[in-house]
């Protein structure tokens, strides 16, 4: 991303830009990624910064839950696209393995957006469908990892190596012969048959070359040693020769077809690549984003607004980033906790504010009104850092990479940025320091506008501090009443009232400790800050009555105006220390609202729990009775079956007794004599009898025992009325008469709930559509309550 002279190539060096994106690079897979990033260079076109921007956001929230997503490395394909588009162009063995890198690298990318389409529509848009498959397998199965053409390419070829294999072996055979032939004093020493120039040959000593005769085709340092070819296996060498030539004819052959086989796919391969290298690049910008904590900004919102900003040089990354040091020594450090304000950041321990330690977070937030920030404060503060740090902010966010800021930040689109930082002192130009800054100045005010920012450090500094201080406040109300958004950082005292006088200029400074002379690197908007020069003078030692005269020679105003100062630092710092307070009681009242709701709710879940097991106990009491109920039903009718069996009296008197007993352990049974929390047998209840001889007896009963004579109706109604009662009261009063009803084996139950507005009705049959025991419900026939009765019949 590019802006045409939006951002000069110093400016970029002065704020440490590249510095920035190296650290951004670092996330990259491959090097193309990598390279790709450190070319970043800020654009000024809003929407395409937010559509960058929310690209990036997008897949960094992806990668907080699967990091796994992965970018493949993809090797350089750019010189055999180039050849490709060149007709009758064959690649070489090493080009096309480099393709078939590439194409592999293009599937896996594929696939991995393909797998984020739904969850990363924006990352996925990257997608590209890469050349068939069959092309990188065909390439993976004719050359090897160096390029060399394989046999298994092509059967041709196979025969040609063969062919080269044989003649080699005959040659060598050959010669092997020769040489073992010859008198040990024409050898040379340790003779072996080696090549020279191409050919094979022997080594003989150069009295004996007369004897063997042959072509001469190198001889030793010594010249004591020559090496010939023989006559005998010259033919033998041409017939080598020339199976080697055919064999690189059908190598070039297969290297052709290879080439025309990825020929018509040059389109999709360059296509594929750039895929690749897009994402490669959009996944080192999400990582780059999840490790400083980044948010995405809303961009060209409205007013400058930094929340949670830190230095991206100073926020902890890989021990392995190094920055290198600026030529003025001034590099860029950012708000930090410990060390110089100008340094450059280095992690190799040299430096006090390298980027090992953690940076100060601080907050900017300009009123629409506001355009120029006026940042004033001792040195070591922090001051320069904190502009750098606001430009480097911007730079990188036009850039499309999410910074380290937090959320609900806000950044203007800047088509120019301009910097004043760092003496720029030049004996070559014959420029001192604060010719320099002038000329810096000039080229300001000549190019700057309502879009840009402009940083300047230490304005009006290096002359007379009354015409320094003149000259500075009128840059500062030129550029204000033009709405350049401005960071400018002084020391002068006449500037601190800038603000005061101007519309758009607001004061600020970086908090100071004035006990132990600390800075904090807290940044206070609205509040121009305290010098402390004679204050840390005294610190470092300065005779006494040096510091007396010093003081005394302090302008009436500028003492008045630190006092001013001192006064509000200290009401601040007050302030500050009750809002602390307050936090942590808030806090602690938000700790115990949170343990008293936390038990509350462990009460509740523990009463849901016991009304529960009350109700699982309640049902299973009543499904025991039932079953006992059952069971006594059964045992009652065996017995007046037998009876009515019975072919004598005796037989007939016994029946009566069963049934008599059955009927007494029925009426124990509901009575509650017998308490035990599962139901019994009529054997048990017998013998529970037997152990109890004061309980009553049931006078004796005739033959046949009267209908019912078996259910334990006593306490079951076959009707129940419900007028008059409201919704919450009728709903227990129908569920206990359900409960009783079903238990006592009852067929039917009248509810009487009358007409009214239907709304008792509506209950009833609400309640009884959920009840599994209900068979069957519904209205009275009209001589008997019509639609004011509803006729429950229960299961069996």
């Amino acid at each position: 991303m590019s802006v045409a002279g939006g951002v000069a190539p110093s400016v970029l060096d002065t704020l440490e830009f590249p510095a920035a994106l190296e650290r951004v690079a670092a996330h990259a897979a491959g090097p193309l990624g990598a390279a790709r990033l450190r070319r970043r260079t800020p654009a000024a076109d809003a929407e395409a910064i937010r559509a960058a921007l929310a690209q990036v956001a997008e897949l960094a929230a992806l990668l907080l839950h699967d990091d796994a997503i992965r970018a493949e490395p993809v090797p350089d394909i750019g010189p055999p696209l180039e050849l490709l588009a060149v007709a009758g162009s064959a690649l070489e063995g090493v080009q096309l393995v480099v393709l078939t890198r590439a194409l592999a690298a293009a599937r896996l990318t594929a696939a991995e957006l393909a797998r984020l389409a739904r969850d990363a529509p924006r990352t996925a848009a990257l997608r590209v469908d890469p050349p068939p498959k069959e092309i990188e397998t065909r390439l993976a199965h004719s050359l090897d990892a160096e390029g060399v053409v394989l046999d298994a390419a092509s059967r041709s070829l196979a025969r040609a190596r063969q062919g080269v294999r044989e003649a080699r072996q005959r040659l060598v055979a050959r010669l092997d012969a020769m040489l073992g032939a010859l008198d040990p004093t024409d050898r040379a020493p340790d003779a072996a048959v080696t090549l020279r120039g191409g050919r094979y040959v022997i080594p003989i000593r150069s009295t004996a070359r007369a004897r063997v005769g042959g072509i001469v085709h190198d001889e030793s340092a010594t010249r004591s040693t020559v090496f010939v070819e023989p006559p005998e296996v010259i033919e033998l060498g041409n017939a080598l020769r020339a199976a080697e030539a055919e064999e690189q004819r059908e190598v070039l052959r297969v290297l052709r077809e290879l080439t025309d086989l990825v020929r018509p796919q040059r389109a999709a391969l360059a296509a594929a690549w750039e895929m690749c290298i897009a994402f490669d690049d959009l996944c080192a910008r999400a990582r780059y984003a999840v490790e400083v904590n980044g948010f995405a900004p809303a961009i060209g919102a409205g007013p400058l607004a930094i929340r949670n900003g830190r230095h991206p040089l100073l926020v902890p990354s890989s021990p392995a980033l190094v920055s290198s040091p600026s030529p003025e020594g001034r590099g860029s450090q950012g708000v930090r906790t410990h060390g110089t304000e100008r340094g450059s950041v280095r992690t190799d321990g040299t430096n006090r504010g390298s980027a090992g330690e953690d940076a100060v977070p601080f907050d900017l937030v300009l009123a629409p009104d506001e355009v120029t920030i006026l940042v004033s404060g001792p040195n070591t503060g922090g001051k320069t850092v904190l502009i750098k740090a606001v430009g480097l902010l911007c730079l990188m966010a036009q850039s499309g990479i999410i910074p380290p800021l937090g959320p609900q930040s806000t950044l203007p689109v800047f088509d120019a940025v301009f910097a004043d930082i760092g003496d720029r002192q030049s004996i070559a130009a014959s420029l001192s320091t604060f010719s320099a800054h002038v000329a810096a100045l000039r080229d300001i005010l000549e190019h700057a506008t309502a879009g840009s920012l402009v940083l300047l450090d230490e304005i009006g500094s290096g002359t007379d501090p009354a015409e320094g201080g003149a000259l500075a406040a009128a840059v500062l109300r030129t550029l204000t009443r033009r709405r350049v958004v401005t960071l400018a950082t002084t020391h002068l005292g006449a500037l601190k009232q800038l603000a005061a006088q101007t519309v758009g200029i607001v004061n600020a400074s970086l908090q100071f400790e004035a006990e132990t002379l600390t800075p904090t690197y807290r940044l206070l908007k609205g509040v121009p800050g305290r010098s402390y020069g004679l204050a840390i003078a005294r610190r470092l030692g300065l005779p006494p009555d040096v510091l007396d005269l010093a003081e005394r020679a302090v302008p009436d105003a500028e003492r008045a105006l630190e006092a001013l100062l001192a006064t509000v630092e200290a009401r601040a710092r007050e302030l500050e220390a009750k809002q602390r307070e307050l936090a942590e009681r808030d806090t602690a009242l938000r700790e115990d609202a949170a343990r008293v709701d936390a038990r509350a709710e462990d009460l509740a879940r523990r009463e849901r729990e016991v009304t529960t097991r009350a109700q699982a106990l309640e049902r299973e009491a009543r499904e025991q009775t039932r079953a006992y109920l059952l069971e006594a039903r059964r045992k009652v009718e065996d017995a007046l079956g037998r009876a009515r069996a019975a072919v004598d009296e005796a037989t007939a008197r016994e029946a009566r007794r069963l049934v008599e007993k059955a009927i007494e352990d029925t009426e124990l049974r509901e009575k509650g004599n017998v308490k035990r929390e599962t139901w019994l047998s009529l054997e048990e209840l017998r013998r529970l009898k037997q152990e109890q001889p004061d309980a009553p007896r049931r006078p004796p009963s005739p033959a046949w025992p009267p209908a019912g004579a078996g259910r334990p109706a006593a306490t079951a109604a076959t009707e129940i009325s419900l007028r008059g009662l409201r919704l919450d009261e009728a709903e227990p009063v129908l569920v206990k008469a359900l409960d009783d009803a079903f238990a006592a084996d009852l067929p039917y139950l009248r509810v009487i709930h009358g007409k009214g507005t239907g709304a008792v009705r509506k209950l009833v049959h609400e309640l009884l559509s959920a009840d599994p025991r209900v068979k069957r419900f519904g209205f009275a026939p009209a001589n008997q309550g019509g639609h004011g009765v509803t006729i429950v019949e229960f299961t069996t």
